[in-house]
């Protein structure tokens, strides 16, 4: 399900992108439905693969990005592999490379339940084991606006649930028990105050 030649580039060229860190107002915000399909949408979406590797996470939602349009990008398949230069400095091989773009996502089904751990780009550092969903079928559009449905299960389906939050306000988090939920933002929030303050 790799999309189109436009996307060859993207581990090697691209612009990193900043991504929004909890509690971003951008992060809590509905996104606007994608209605142009055009040049400035195929830019950013390769910039979030680039950003989306080079970080490196699985998926990146718009909003991650400051965005507020309904799509992301994911890629479950790649490999990241550490290697040792000449001059004994290290560096990243990236390889079997499955980039997936979705526009517009909606879930029409979903079956069964699944307790996966989840991290988030926005939210460096915290896993916790969220509830999902097993098994999805998703409607949505590809970069060229044609309508595009795929039934799935596992780290996919969990991933597409995630990525689908985003694009309604909601984080991961937002999935935990309440009391779960106070102890974590507040022990995040604490140690991104420690971090700026040192």
């Amino acid at each position: 399900m790799c999309y189109d030649n436009f996307l060859n580039n993207y581990k090697h060229e691209g612009e990193s992108l900043k991504i929004e860190i909890w509690p971003s107002p951008a992060l809590s915000k509905k996104t606007q439905k994608v209605e142009s399909f055009d040049d400035d949408l195929k830019c950013i979406i390769k910039n979030m693969l680039f950003t989306m590797y080079s970080t490196p996470g699985i998926g990146l939602a718009a909003p991650q990005v400051n965005v507020n349009k309904r799509f992301f990008v994911l890629d479950i398949d790649y490999k990241r592999e550490k290697v040792t230069l000449p001059d004994n400095t290290e560096e990243y091989h990236l390889d079997e490379f499955n980039p997936m773009v979705f526009i517009n996502p909606v879930i029409k089904s979903k079956k069964g339940e699944i307790l996966y751990e989840e991290g988030c780009l926005s939210i460096p550092g915290v896993y916790e084991e969220v509830k999902r969903a097993e098994e999805i079928s998703v409607e949505f559009q590809d970069i060229h606006g044609n309508q595009q449905q795929l039934d799935t299960d596992g780290i996919l389906a969990v991933c597409i649930q995630h990525e689908c939050d985003h694009l309604n306000g909601i984080v991961f988090l937002d999935r935990l028990s309440l009391l779960k939920r106070k102890f974590i933002k507040k022990k995040f929030l604490k140690e991104r105050q420690r971090d700026r303050d040192e």
